[in-house]
């Protein structure tokens, strides 16, 4: 057993998948030296890795081993000790005395803690797509069967990366109120706490599929985010552009504007401003119209866009990241951001290196390089 990252209330963890295991990088809150801790479940391909305060601090580790399968990991002291939880999201008919007898979880890939207002609650998006709820900190799991078996899920049809259910997000102040993305199908929505789930896609292009421009289903959304000080505000990258819902969802416009490409992965919010995103572009449209086929950053450099006006203006950002020969990427969890003000930003890449800014942007630095292919990051505050 390894001892956990001595951590005091307030530091940043930083916490890292990525196909070789999960890592933690630690700093105080001035964000300027960063400790490495890890590798944990070494070997495994973690997808997802999450802080969950409402426990007092518990990590939850979405991993995917050759050996194992999928399965939900967590720690209860900061990575000194990790386990699987007792049980698995697992469809219905397919326990561990009746295998076969139901579709299996490929691999897990997205877990949500629930809001403040639900300890206990965790959300899970696995592959094939279909979404799984906990209400006792990861010891049960149940489907949510209104979206498994919504009346369009015969024709759902899965993307480069699988079908696969990768963004969970959720009105902080109505209970009954989230939204999921789904590759390649989209997004979807409840208002009645996973009962009954609508498309919420109007206004999003599916530039793959011209018979058919804009669908009610059946476009390729790369990642969601809403924002928690304006619930009805949501932003996603998409495989055919950015875009912007000030209704929950009902209506999305285009907000891809003078972007090197409409393609990308990565999206990152500022928490406290809403009208602030971030988006790393990649596959220029003069190179692949539709996107998908270079998959890394356009043009060969690497820049982070910054909107401060909700996508009516984009900025690149460039000081301190590399400008010439730089065949990176970015993948859909690799993009996040603190609750500090400023606020910082960091992105991974699939090159095993993370940059990131103390001030919004404006200047980058290279954190830490050398690091396996990076699934995903994200930030928290210790507790």
């Amino acid at each position: 057993m390894t001892e956990g990252i001595p951590a005091r209330r307030g530091d940043l963890l930083l916490l890292v998948g990525t196909r070789k295991g999960a890592f933690i990088l630690h700093s105080a809150p001035h964000r300027k030296a960063w400790r490495l801790h890890g590798p944990y479940t070494p070997g495994s391909d973690v997808f997802h890795l999450t802080y969950d305060a409402r426990s007092g601090g518990r990590l939850f580790a979405a991993t995917n081993s050759m050996w194992f399968g999928p399965q939900v990991e967590f720690s209860q002291d900061l990575g000194g000790r990790w386990e699987p939880a007792a049980a698995q999201p697992r469809f219905a008919g397919n326990a561990a005395n009746d295998a076969g007898a139901g579709p299996t979880v490929h691999r897990l890939w997205h877990i949500a803690p629930g809001r403040d207002t639900e300890p206990g609650t965790l959300y899970a998006g696995v592959e094939p797509a279909a979404l799984f709820r906990s209400d006792d900190d990861g010891v049960s799991w149940q489907e949510v069967s209104g979206l498994s078996q919504h009346p369009t899920r015969p024709g759902w049809m899965p993307g480069l990366g699988g079908l696969c259910l990768h963004s969970i997000t959720m009105d902080q102040k109505q209970a009954n109120r989230m939204w999921v993305g789904i590759s390649a199908v989209g997004v979807f929505r409840t208002e009645d706490a996973g009962e009954s789930w609508q498309p919420a896609n109007k206004g999003v292009r599916a530039d793959f599929d011209p018979g058919n421009r804009y669908p009610e289903w059946g476009v390729c959304t790369h990642k969601v985010l809403s924002h928690p000080l304006q619930p009805d505000l949501l932003y996603q990258q998409n495989h055919c552009g950015v875009y912007r819902s000030d209704n929950g969802g009902r209506e999305w416009r285009d907000i891809s504007g003078d972007l090197p490409s409409r393609f990308g992965f990565g999206l990152g919010r500022d928490w406290h401003e809403p009208d602030t995103l971030f988006v790393v572009p990649e596959d220029a449209a003069t190179m692949d119209e539709v996107g998908g086929g270079l998959r890394y950053v356009s043009h060969a450099k690497f820049r982070v866009f910054r909107s401060r006006d909700g996508g009516e203006s984009w900025t690149a950002l460039t000081q301190g990241l590399p400008q010439k020969n730089a065949y990176l990427h970015t993948l859909r969890e690799g993009m996040t951001t603190d609750t500090l003000e400023p606020s910082g930003v960091y992105v991974g890449t699939t090159s095993g290196q993370i940059f990131y800014s103390r001030d919004g942007g404006d200047r980058w630095e290279l954190m830490i390089e050398y690091l396996p292919p990076i699934n995903s990051l994200e930030v928290a505050v210790a507790v």
